[in-house]
């Protein structure tokens, strides 16, 4: 099972041999494929083989290349991500507005409860209270949006009154760079099991391409939220942004078993398409509290 979250920083050359990734620097080192779930280009001074490329995407490796800022730029995905993706695109297109609409509606409710958790974590007893009570208010579909009004009470109380969601500042760079690390993993993950990115549950931009991944991760993003909160970034440079790769190292559980983040990510999407393909939301599986974290491998 793959684990490792390897950063790629400065001049290297990755090629391939014999199953194993060799970065040349400085120094020379080997990592086995097999044991590689995220692969990060953080330099626009690496270059790569085309024969580890095709090797890192047959054995579905997500590779994210990021720019001269440092920042997500673009990812890599296999194009055929299961044996059975013909079947698994018919069943996407026929998953019923009812089954979406009810797998979309216990998504948010646990994003909520999430986000409360860490209210609550953070001693905003106050406005933890008042997610719960949303979380009493909730309809179908969330039709009356309470996942809107949560997110206002959440995020003016873990960052204060003046913030807000689209300004220019180093909250929102750093949360942000978190997201865009989960919507990876999780456009990894719906590839994987053969489905399509671009046909969302609740999430319908047209010019999105990624609108599955940003329905499934929602629940996630509280994750990415802590680190920020905790952390109280000053400035947003290379180290805050490995600080944040570290998510997905974190150790949470799952169906009964505790599991690297990655590992609890793919469990948690087969669940949500074993409850949209079986119309059976008790197939769902979330993720609860979390336990440690451990870092990511960086290669200097």
């Amino acid at each position: 099972m793959s684990w490792r979250v390897v950063e790629i920083t400065g001049v290297a050359k990755l090629d391939l041999k014999m199953g194993f990734l060799v970065v040349r620097k400085e120094r020379t080192t080997k990592i086995h494929i097999s044991e590689l779930h995220t692969l990060i280009i953080d330099s626009t001074m690496v270059s790569m083989t085309t024969a580890l490329l095709n090797e890192l995407l047959r054995q579905k490796v997500k590779i994210i290349f990021c720019d001269e800022a440092h920042n997500p730029s673009g990812e890599v995905l296999p194009s055929h991500g299961s044996h059975d993706s013909s079947m698994k695109i018919k069943l996407q297109i026929g998953w019923s507005e009812e089954i979406k609409r009810d797998v979309w509606t216990e998504i948010v409710t646990e994003k909520i409860r999430k986000q409360r958790d860490l209210l609550r974590l953070q001693q905003h007893t106050e406005a933890a209270d008042l997610l719960e009570c949303y979380l009493t208010q909730l309809q179908p579909g969330d039709a009356t949006n309470r996942e809107g009004h949560a997110a206002k009470v959440y995020f003016d109380a873990l960052f204060g009154m003046d913030f807000t969601r689209g300004a220019e500042c180093v909250t929102n760079a750093a949360l942000n760079y978190g997201y865009s690390i989960l919507l990876s993993v999780f456009n990894r993950e719906i590839s994987a099991n053969g489905y399509l990115t671009q046909l969302g549950l609740f999430h319908d931009n047209r010019f999105n391409p990624f609108n599955l991944a940003c329905d499934l991760m929602e629940p996630f993003r509280p994750l990415v939220d802590r680190i920020v909160v905790e952390s109280g970034f000053e400035a947003f440079g290379q180290e805050e942004k490995l600080a944040l790769v570290h998510v997905l190292n974190q150790h949470v559980r799952i169906a009964s078993s505790n599991q690297r983040l990655t590992n609890a990510v793919k469990r948690y999407s087969k669940s949500v398409f074993d409850a949209l393909n079986h119309q059976d939301i008790s197939e769902l599986r979330f993720y609860s509290h979390e336990l440690s974290v451990y870092e990511s491998d960086r290669l200097f």
